[in-house]
């Protein structure tokens, strides 16, 4: 029997900003309440939320999920009313890890906070929880590989490039594409957001950036599409990028001749790979991340340490979804309670 459904409406997630799991809130003082805290609102923070859910039942732990809709100044705000509740766990995605670090290590002193999705490496967070980016993105380089065995031009699109999560699988893309030699992530350059790059079979043509404005998302496609004629590849690093990519590249006749890869499971971006129009998308395993995130926070909240993964990093493989396991892939997401329209 398939798993409870979890379907989290954007129009709720922007009316509430916050969603429950495991309890009714902060009611009762005897049990323990941990927290979520996305770096915004998108598709890929409901399957991190069924995840939670999980993780708060199995735990038996009280949960909030948080969902930033603008932004740094938001989760601030949420990082405080959070705090001043005496919530005794936050995991978090750092919108801005290097400007982010004072406010982090501040919360730090006050609660067990550890980072999810997006490290903050140079803060106090007692762990982080998730992929290694950098691999990650190489991983959605050797796509666009697949894609264009002969090679091409290809155009990077991302939320925002101040989250470290991002300039990761950036430069992995940009590293696989021009045969760099892979490094450990501690050990990367960060290559410049305005730069472009030609060497070998590829070239990056531009990285542009959308803000979590999904309009602009779609705006950024169609204006690579028309200003570009030869385009031949278009990138997406965050969740809703690839949906809105393949809205434009369909809405100008383009399918099957801009190739589309991508990272993570929106149900847009599934179905694409099942019709042929995207070639494979990168799968961080959110489900997990949201599991793994009470489950840390849990044990740390009843004075157990044991649960800190060695070296302050849990590692969640990254996962390579295309249409070869995306019917399977598809079907553990309704065994987690996930939602596939």
């Amino acid at each position: 029997m398939r798993g409870q459904r979890l379907l989290v409406t954007f129009a709720a997630v922007l009316a509430l900003a916050a969603i429950g799991c495991g309890g009714s809130g902060n009611d009762d003082p005897d049990r323990i309440h941990v927290a979520y805290v996305t770096n915004g609102i998108d598709p890929f923070w409901d399957i991190a939320a069924a995840g939670t859910r999980a993780g708060a039942k199995d735990f038996d732990v009280d949960c909030e999920v948080l969902m930033p809709p603008k932004g740094i100044v938001d989760q601030k705000r949420m990082v405080e009313d959070l705090l001043a509740r005496g919530t005794q766990g936050i995991a978090i995605s750092p919108i801005d890890a290097e400007n982010q670090v004072e406010f982090l290590n501040q919360s730090a002193e006050q609660t067990n906070l550890i980072t999810q999705d997006s490290d903050a490496p140079a803060s106090n967070r007692l762990c982080f929880v998730g992929v290694d980016n950098y691999k990650a993105g190489r991983e959605a380089g050797k796509l666009v590989k697949l894609a264009l065995p002969e090679g091409g031009s290809v155009m990077i699109l991302v939320g925002r490039l101040e989250q470290l999560n991002a300039q990761q699988r950036r430069q992995g893309v940009i590293d696989e594409l021009l045969d760099r030699e892979q490094k450990p992530i501690n050990e990367i350059t960060i290559d410049p957001p305005d730069a472009t790059f030609k060497g070998g079979r590829y070239e990056i043509v531009g990285t542009r950036t959308d803000n979590f404005d999904f309009a602009r998302a779609k705006a950024n496609a169609q204006d690579a599409i028309t200003s570009m004629p030869n385009l031949d590849c278009m990138v997406g690093l965050f969740a809703y990028n690839a949906p809105h990519i393949l809205a434009a590249v369909k809405d100008a006749g383009k399918l099957g001749e801009i190739k589309i890869a991508s990272f993570d499971e929106d149900a847009m971006t599934l179905k694409g790979i099942s019709d042929g129009h995207i070639v494979g998308t990168i799968s961080q395993k959110p489900f997990q991340y949201g599991y793994e995130s009470v489950r840390i926070l849990a044990g740390l909240a009843r004075g157990d340490k044991s649960v800190l993964p060695e070296g302050g990093y849990l590692e969640m493989p990254a996962m390579v979804v295309n249409k070869d396991n995306v019917d399977e892939y598809r079907a553990q997401l309704e065994i987690y309670g996930v939602e596939q329209k």
